[in-house]
């Protein structure tokens, strides 16, 4: 099977796209089993970190160009709309370049760590394709909009270095040393407490859209004020030792 494929560690799952002979385009059956991965993760409490990966040379390269227009089982931008929705930390690892749909897949993403060597682009004007809603919003508030406007309305193809230069990516490192700092930051966010830092998470993409839940972000302070984490975190700090969360 070349559909993608979820892996789940203690509180690690693993997404990884495996049509590396199509530069990991995506088709309607993909997205199926996307979105049934997502769910998956989602439902599963212990997990606190998703990583994204791909398979060969290159990351992502977008919908099949082929299927544009065709019925589909589910929507392109709800599947990218539910990554950046989902409950865990999110970390694209771009070993290799990204292209169309695939970028918004990544920037879905809570962190992007990217090698050294890889490009990006957006070529939806040059393929007369409308971009939709979710994808044009995560373009500008991530990004900004001179930069959503130059990648969008010029198609330009863009290197690492200034994808790192403009946020697209988190991260910028050397091929050999992209593994163990995507492991680095996987541990960093397995070991914080879950009810903040998954809390926090959601609340600041809401922010970004301009679409904060004042009432919702309070009731996740006060559940994380009264959280046996809390405590153990204050113990911690006080004993200098590592904390032992136990998401409650």
């Amino acid at each position: 099977m070349d559909t993608p494929e979820l892996q789940v560690a203690g509180p690690v799952a693993t997404i990884t796209l495996r049509r590396p002979d199509q530069a990991n385009r995506l088709n309607p059956d993909d997205l199926a089993t996307l979105a049934d991965h997502i769910d998956a993760v989602n439902a599963r409490p212990e997990v606190l970190v998703l990583q994204l990966r791909g398979l060969g040379k290159y990351f992502c390269s977008g919908y099949d160009i082929g299927q544009i227009g065709a019925a589909r089982k589910v929507n392109f931008e709800a599947v990218v709309n539910a990554l950046e929705e989902a409950r865990p930390v999110t970390i694209a690892v771009l070993h290799g370049s990204v292209y169309g749909g695939g970028t918004d897949l990544a920037l879905a993403c809570d962190f992007r760590l990217g090698a050294q060597g890889i490009d990006m682009f957006m070529p939806a004007a040059r393929l007369g394709l409308h971009f939709y809603q979710g994808g044009l919003e995560r373009y500008v508030s991530r990004l900004g909009l001179d930069n959503a406007k130059r990648l969008f309305l010029t198609a330009d193809r863009i290197g690492a270095d200034e994808m790192r230069a403009i946020g697209f990516l988190t991260q910028l490192l050397a091929p050999d040393d992209l593994p163990a700092a995507v492991d680095r930051l996987t541990q960093t966010c397995a070991g914080m407490a879950p009810i903040a830092m998954l809390g926090m998470k959601q609340h600041l993409n809401r922010i970004a859209r301009g679409r904060l839940d004042v009432d919702a972000l309070h009731a996740d302070m006060a559940c994380a004020v009264d959280s046996a984490d809390l405590r153990e975190g204050q113990a911690a700090w006080l004993e200098k030792r590592a904390p032992r969360f136990s998401g409650r």
